[in-house]
């Protein structure tokens, strides 16, 4: 069936109204809607919004097929309500060629479940010492767009001004792991009273910041753009509040676990709460909402970091670093953000989908819920409490740090380009 109305749905959180779908574009958006043999989806008051878009999911093949593929990622994704991803470069091989960019965009377009744009590596083989074919992924089938070495940190300045340097011919844009190396050897979580309290190797924020500050001062010195990956303390904060201020290019993402989570879960040895960054204090996550909601910070990107069981039940010492995040955000969004008064819905669309869309020229998404426009939007029921339960999702990997915790808002519906991926919760 080719048209779907969606009728009394809150597009952005305002009022209840219709909206049409006719094949792969919205044909109207109004009240009183109708349409002959439409399918009609009754939205009884839930929110509508553009299709979210997700700047930094690890989807781990090819190498990690036991962690995620990139099916069980869009999957998950589409559960969450994303209608598109940026899949990281650390695979194995890493994704530092043509060949491996257009694989995971072909394994993307083969889901059907959400666009999966590839993130190409800055480095070859994240290896930090010379430039990846940047050109030639970008001349790829897959257009890549966006660069990164995540995971790692592209420490060397003369490297990372290339880079910064070589993206500006396509308008393309390098995004930083920002994690000074020699200063986190060692590190298990944040440094500061609490791993000195549990004997920890701890991580300093200033080797976030200072790398951050570095970057800021290269982009601006080669006039090109540069992302920052999940900035964590409030020290970046104010770093990239003085880079805007003076006018030079950059972005920067906050994950939801750091809206959320504070370094005093670490207390419990449970492995789910190891990261990187680390988590951080309560006044890192309250400068983070601050930023979120003032701009400073750009967007929320989940850093999908799924790990098979083994990976995690373990000794904190040897557990891997990471957390699933792509079934949640938009709880956890909803619960610090949206609940607290800082963002409203129009807001969280911006910061979720139409930014991320424009940081990574994903032209068809984060787009206006508005006639002839592609129909890539999620329903959310909003009034919606439940716990979470990681043996419900679409991931292949169960590593939440959330298992057993309520947190508001449910994804009812997404639609890709007017098919329907997700219908009542359930995954079609």
């Amino acid at each position: 069936m080719s048209k779907i109305l969606i009728r009394g749905a809150k597009v952005l959180g305002g009022e209840a109204q219709d909206v049409l779908i006719d094949g792969e574009v919205i044909e109207a958006v109004g009240t009183g809607l109708s349409a002959e043999g439409a399918e009609v989806v009754e939205a009884d008051g839930k929110v509508l919004l553009p299709g979210l878009v997700d700047l930094h999911t690890h989807l781990r093949e090819p190498g990690r097929e036991d962690s995620e593929t990139v099916l069980t990622g869009t999957r998950a994704a589409a559960s969450g309500g994303y209608t598109a991803v940026f899949a990281m470069a650390n695979t194995f091989p890493v994704a530092d060629t043509a060949g491996v960019v257009e694989q995971v965009y072909r394994l993307g377009r083969e889901s059907g479940y959400c666009d999966v744009q590839p993130i190409g590596a800055v480095t070859v083989g994240l290896e930090g010492r010379k430039l990846a074919e940047l050109g030639a992924m970008h001349e790829s089938a897959a257009g890549v767009t966006v660069f990164s070495d995540d995971g790692k940190c592209v420490d060397d300045a003369v490297i990372m001004r290339r880079a910064l340097e070589y993206v500006k011919a396509f308008d393309g844009v390098v995004a930083q792991h920002a994690q000074e190396p020699r200063l986190t050897e060692g590190a298990q979580m944040n440094e500061g009273v609490v791993s000195a309290q549990l004997g920890l190797g701890g991580w300093p924020a200033v080797a976030e910041e200072s790398i951050i500050a570095r970057d800021v001062l290269l982009a601006e010195h080669v006039g090109s753009r540069v992302h920052i990956c999940h900035l964590s303390t409030a020290g970046s904060v104010e770093i990239v509040r003085w880079a805007k201020s003076r006018g030079i290019d950059v972005t920067a993402e906050v994950t939801p676990h750091h809206l959320l989570l504070t370094e005093e879960l670490v207390r419990t040895y449970n492995p789910v709460y190891k990261v990187n960054p680390p988590l951080r204090t309560e006044r890192d996550v309250h400068a983070l909402r601050e930023a979120l909601a003032d701009g400073t910070i750009d967007i929320v990107a989940t850093d999908h970091a799924p790990h098979p069981h083994e990976d995690k039940d373990c000794e904190w010492a040897a557990a891997a670093m990471g957390m699933v995040g792509l079934e949640t955000a938009l709880s956890v969004v909803q619960e610090t953000m949206v609940d607290t008064g800082l963002l409203d819905w129009a807001q969280v669309a911006d910061r979720m989908s139409v930014t991320p869309a424009r940081i990574g020229q994903a032209r068809s998404h984060g787009r206006p819920v508005s006639a002839g426009e592609p129909a890539n939007l999620t329903l959310v029921d909003t009034a919606y409490r439940g716990s979470v339960d990681p043996a419900g999702f679409a991931s292949r990997s169960r590593n939440t740090p959330y298992q057993g915790r309520e947190l508001p808002g449910r994804v009812t519906h997404t639609w890709l380009r007017g098919k329907a991926t997700l219908v009542d919760g359930k995954l079609t």
